[in-house]
């Protein structure tokens, strides 16, 4: 792949072998019908959905609600059906955008379970749509004979790869401060798998640790590079297989690595990838290949997706535009490839004053919600924030309607001592949260401890 001609129309629409695309689409339909019915059977949705009294949004997306009873259960099976279609090529296009829309109310309506992967997928769905991925070993291209075809454009392969160069970029430079650096997080990690079969004595030894920590740094940094180059890419290769799956035994991520390695497809010659996979499969033809791609709309879809790439490439640095350390106000956190950079743990209540009345009462969120949202209230301001616009509700009910709510809070990053991660003496009832401005009532965190 030419990286100097990304911004050739004719070179991103001329036709390359698809076979690559079509061998992709292939393990990105069993992998996403794996998280999908994985979900059910390992009892993430019955955790995320079920269990919950309720789910924390996206703030601003509060209008997608879990279904009631059983209801996500049904989603859920549902979303591994339209998987399978998509494995299999069979109305390809629905099926993709089924689970594409499904997964981005998942996405959206709980952030309790966030993971990098989760919005990585999301953003794949999104651009699979528009992937000629089923025109060829599909049943769309058995039913349709006229759809059938041997090549697609070339922006489907440049596509991918730029997308893996923003996440693994993105996820180098994150680790470049100095908890990483000095391997905390990894050694908080590693502390409580000590019990692992074989491997758990050594991932306590330190030089282990700080070899993950530079590791890592550098494979997210130089992966995609190496294996652009040929010379480099069978080492890329197998830094791949050993880093993925060392992160799939080590932390149970999911589907995660597994779909990492299905992208090494788009940096091999399609020959080889039809040679080795598709057999059957005839050999483009000289005219074939020389034919153009280009369509009539070719310059609005060249418009829409650089501008797509520049949004990407600019939000994970939004966090800039905030004061204070980000892993510890989480202002700017999400959306920016920061995976698993830190540790969190903390406690938090609320005092609660009738200003009508004089009357106070505390509350304590650890009696009433699953533990895991417990933990991101203490440890999470936007979190603490939705808790206490609920907290608010629900006093009302009970006629409080003239309240002052103060957080008690205590929380630790990287295994500092802990510090009021909200300021004590605010009044949180009157707390607003704005999406581009820093909440003047999380409390910064004081470095010199």
């Amino acid at each position: 792949m030419d990286i100097k001609r990304i911004f050739d129309k004719e070179y991103l629409f001329s036709p390359i072998d698809n076979s690559a695309v079509v061998l992709f689409r292939m393990l990105f339909g069993f992998l996403i019908t794996a998280e999908a019915w994985g979900a059910i059977m390992t009892g993430w949705v019955k955790r995320a959905f079920i269990i919950p009294e309720y789910t924390f949004n996206f703030i601003g997306f509060e209008f997608l609600q879990p279904l009631p009873g059983n209801g996500m259960y049904y989603y859920f099976f549902i979303m591994g059906v339209a998987g399978v279609m998509v494995m299999l090529g069979w109305y390809y296009r629905a099926a993709i955008s089924v689970y594409f829309v499904m997964w981005s109310c998942v996405y959206l309506m709980q952030k309790s379970n966030y993971n990098n992967h989760y919005y990585l997928l999301m953003l794949l769905l999104g651009i699979m749509i528009f992937v000629p991925a089923h025109q060829y070993y599909s049943i769309d291209a058995k039913r349709r004979p006229d759809l059938k075809s041997l090549i697609c454009a070339r922006w489907v392969q440049v596509a991918f790869v730029a997308k893996l160069f923003i996440v693994y970029t993105y996820a180098a430079f994150s680790k470049i401060y100095d908890d990483w650096l000095m391997a905390k997080p990894i050694s908080i990690w590693f502390r409580g798998k000590r019990d692992y079969w074989l491997i758990g004595d050594l991932l306590q030894e330190e030089w282990l640790q700080f070899s993950i920590a530079y590791g890592g740094i550098f494979f997210d940094m130089l992966v995609i590079p190496a294996l652009l180059w040929k010379r480099t890419r069978f080492i890329a290769l197998a830094a791949s297989l050993f880093f993925h799956l060392f992160n799939s035994a080590v932390f149970q991520i999911g589907i995660f690595p597994y779909l990492a390695l299905s992208f090494l497809v788009f940096f091999y010659d399609p020959k080889a990838i039809r040679n080795i996979f598709f057999k059957k499969k005839p050999t483009p033809s000289v005219t074939e290949l020389s034919k153009t791609l280009v369509p009539k709309y070719a310059n609005l879809a060249l418009f829409i997706g650089y501008g797509y790439f520049i949004i990407q490439a600019l939000l994970p640095i939004r966090y800039h535009l905030y004061p204070g350390n980000v892993h510890w106000t989480e202002e700017g956190h999400r959306l920016s490839w920061k995976m698993m950079l830190r540790v969190k743990g903390g406690s938090i209540y609320f005092n609660i004053t009738n200003k009508e009345t004089g009357e106070s009462k505390v509350i304590k969120p650890a009696d009433e919600l699953p533990r895991k949202q417990y933990r991101k209230v203490a440890t999470a301001p936007d979190f603490t924030w939705q808790y206490v616009q609920r907290l608010k509700s629900r006093l009302a009910n009970e006629g409080w309607t003239n309240v002052e709510i103060h957080a008690v809070s205590r929380c630790s990053l990287n295994g500092r001592p802990y510090q009021p991660l909200i300021r004590p003496d605010y009044d949180l009832a009157k707390a607003e949260w704005h999406v581009f401005q820093p909440s003047e009532w999380i409390n910064p965190l004081d470095e010199s401890i």
